[in-house]
């Protein structure tokens, strides 16, 4: 196992991606994570993240400086570059010239991290450097501009580089860390089997007899938690399936079809659609929206719960990318991007305990342990799908005939994209309703309807994303037949905005 410590960066976990590409299992923890706590995790290796703050910041981000006397390899990257500098007796200081976007490496030692490097392109993004290097380590790298980009000490093991080597701008950065894997000595035998078995036998210590109630959402998470925890425990899990009037159409109908029919999930559905547009009528702000869908969420499978004898657990399927924004590295509020269904939606005062087996997974993985449970395509290539549902891909206020409409347009766009063959190919694909009608002219009348937005974009883990560059002849397509076929809509435009800066989803 690699443990990484996050000190803020947009890029932690690209890291971890990049190590569990590997085959090796890795952890993100904060700052204040305890050397206690990190000698029990017992991690084979060590990587400290970049950062935001500069490390002479008055509340910089610091970890103990104990984990340099674990005799483990450590790898520092950016910020974690500067700590390491900092902890070890060098210095760091502001640069005179900011280095931002892309650099090559002079790479002065052909081992290490460099070892079978041939690409030296790499990505830097910084306002300070090493200034005095500590004492055990030499120069292994330098840029045009940075003449200490990478120091090493080989006889403790301790590796630090200025640029980023998880973006994919760092063109053989993935190497990088698979070179420093092997200098830990990982075995990389983790994949989704080894997973799958490991979770189901903890799984079955946790919950030993009692009952597990999963709150089933109907997306590729929540099925694939439900199909995992039911090879676990069997009967004693039952899921909820809470129909809340804010679903793509026909979702319902898949999950008869293939968990309650196929895989012989226990499943009971409940129809609470006029209660969840009640409670949502006349509130706009995106953070109420989500606010009060989760409570009411809660609320309604805790109404199930109270029948179930022996039910002691609440099963989610919170992935990492959920926790992470949700909570900021500095363990407070600060930074936070938004609060999600799975983790800032549950109200304080909860009768059940969570059970989130799927919380330090990526989408990718969790896609990869559907298929290695048995789930079809159909439900494991399922798109990302908010817990609020299309409550905030309608902007404004939520009826249910804003909800059709959008219902509408959305299976059409999913119907091109999947006739294209792009379904697979894209992370996103979705219609968004905006509270603003245009002028239109349809046979030689007249109208006054509302816009619509298309919504596609490529990604890896949701982290960041690329707006995707469709055909036009699709886009084309999918509008006229939007404009044609939804009543209610006479305008379709194209969101051409990439994460970051924009979100992928609008509210």
């Amino acid at each position: 196992m690699i443990l990484i410590i996050d000190f803020g960066s947009q890029f932690n976990q690209l890291i971890a991606r990049r190590v569990r590409e590997h085959n090796v299992y890795c952890i993100i923890e904060p700052p204040g994570f305890s050397i206690d706590k990190i000698k029990n995790a017992k991690p084979e290796g060590i990587i400290l993240s970049g950062s935001p703050a500069s490390i002479y910041d008055l509340n910089a981000p610091k970890c103990d400086p104990q984990v340099f006397e674990l005799g483990i390899p450590v790898l520092g990257i950016c910020y974690g570059m500067h700590l390491m500098t900092e902890a070890l007796g060098g210095s760091v200081g502001h640069t005179d010239k900011r280095e931002y976007g892309f650099a090559k490496i002079d790479m002065k030692l052909k081992d290490g991290l460099f070892k079978n490097i041939s690409d030296s392109t790499v990505w830097m993004s910084h306002g300070d450097s090493v200034k005095k290097l500590p004492e055990g380590f030499e120069i292994s790298g330098s840029t045009e501009n940075t003449e200490i980009a990478a120091i090493e000490n080989k006889n403790k093991n301790f590796y630090a580089l200025q640029f980023h080597p998880e973006v994919v701008h760092s063109v053989e950065g993935s190497k990088m860390i698979d070179n420093f894997i092997s200098i830990c000595g990982c075995k990389r035998d983790w994949t989704m089997e080894s997973f799958a078995e490991s979770s189901i036998r903890e799984i079955q210590n946790s919950v030993k007899d009692k009952k597990v109630i999963l709150g089933l959402s109907g997306g590729v998470d929540s099925s694939v938690a439900a199909v995992l925890i039911h090879k676990a425990i069997k009967d004693n899990l039952k899921c909820i399936f809470v129909d809340n009037g804010l679903l793509r159409k026909d979702e319902r109908l898949l999950l008869e079809k293939v968990l309650y029919e196929h895989l012989k999930v226990n499943i009971e559905f409940v129809d609470a659609s006029e209660r969840f547009l009640n409670a949502l009528n006349g509130v706009t702000d995106p953070e109420l929206k989500r606010k009060i869908i989760g409570n009411l969420f809660i609320e309604v499978f805790e109404e199930s719960a109270k029948k179930i004898e022996g039910a002691s657990f609440l099963a989610q399927g919170t992935l990492y990318p959920d926790v992470i924004e949700s909570k900021s590295a500095f363990g407070g509020p600060s930074s936070v991007i938004k609060s999600h269904h799975n983790v800032g939606g549950l109200p304080e005062k909860m009768e059940l305990d969570l059970l989130e087996p799927l919380q330090y997974l990526f989408k990718d993985e969790v896609r990869e342990l559907g298929k290695s449970l048995g789930l079809p395509d159909e439900i494991v290539w399922r798109q990302p799908f908010p817990g609020p549902g299309l409550s905030i891909r309608i902007l404004g206020e939520i009826t249910k005939k804003r909800l059709d409409i959008l219902r509408e347009a959305d299976a059409i766009l999913r119907e091109e994209i999947k006739k294209a063959g792009l379904y697979k190919s894209l992370w996103q694909a979705f219609v968004v309703l905006l509270p603003i009608k245009t002028v239109g002219v349809m046979g030689d009348k007249r109208t006054y309807e509302n816009t619509a937005v298309i919504r596609a974009v490529e990604s890896k883990d949701a982290m960041t994303a690329d707006w995707a560059k469709l055909p036009y002849e699709l886009l084309g397509k999918v509008s006229n037949r939007i404009i044609n076929e939804v009543k209610g809509i006479n305008r379709v435009a194209y969101d051409i905005s990439s994460k970051p800066p924009a979100t992928i989803e609008w509210e």
